[in-house]
């Protein structure tokens, strides 16, 4: 399939429609208090770059974000692949963008909070293969066994 990734505001319907997708997605998968959703609103802010995956016809197909916190460290947010193209690596082309962004940034260390149980699956998955590795909780999360806390140090030399 292709896939184009680009950087767009997240205030468009088809945006907006994945982010719906995405929460409807997360709700039976673990408590609400344990689901630390952002609204396209939040993704606009100005500390936040939202990623969008379109297929050729040019279609939304999938959505990410980098949010940069003040420590020099970022979190990918959002992460959302529309169920009809899953296993077809849109997910994977939507997380290296956002961690090439992240270098680009000077971020030291890219990390990310995501849920348990096997509605997860897929996503550790994602996150594991393209090397990131399970920490603690950061910034203000809960520990709690309804997440899993991930990381990958951003080495800022790139290899030749």
């Amino acid at each position: 399939m292709a896939v184009t990734v680009a950087i767009e505001t997240p205030l468009q319907d088809d945006v907006r429609r994945l982010v719906a997708q995405l929460n409807e997605h997360l709700l039976p998968l673990s408590p609400l208090e344990f689901q630390f959703k952002m609204t396209v609103e939040q993704m606009a802010d100005a500390a936040t770059t939202v990623f969008v995956a379109r297929d050729a016809a040019g279609a939304a197909i999938g959505c990410g974000a980098l949010k940069l916190a003040d420590d020099g460290t970022a979190e990918v947010k959002r992460m959302f692949t529309d169920p009809a193209v899953r296993g077809q690596r849109v997910g994977s082309a939507l997380l290296a963008a956002i961690v090439a962004q992240a270098r680009d940034k000077g971020v030291s260390r890219l990390m990310l909070e995501t849920g348990t149980g096997p509605g997860f699956d897929g996503a550790h998955r994602l996150y594991t293969r393209s090397g990131f590795t399970p920490r603690g909780a950061f910034y203000d999360y809960p520990d709690s066994e309804w997440s899993a806390f991930f990381e990958m140090p951003l080495n800022m030399e790139q290899p030749a």
